[in-house]
């Protein structure tokens, strides 16, 4: 699998150029997140799974 040439830089990681971040970028059929400072090692999903754990999460804050 070819990884993605695009990646996006979370909101949440503040300004600048820092490698303290998590990033996305998609295809057409999947979603890959990985975080900036070891960008060889890339989580792959689709976005029904990813959906599911997020909503999770969020059940947990509230």
């Amino acid at each position: 699998m070819t990884a993605p040439e695009y990646w996006q830089k979370s909101s949440f990681s503040g300004g600048g150029d820092g490698n303290n971040c998590l990033e996305l970028a998609s295809t057409p059929t999947t979603l890959h997140l990985r975080e900036s400072d070891t960008p060889a090692t890339v989580l792959t999903t689709t976005p029904t799974p990813l959906t599911h754990l997020l909503d999770a999460i969020r059940a947990q804050v509230l």
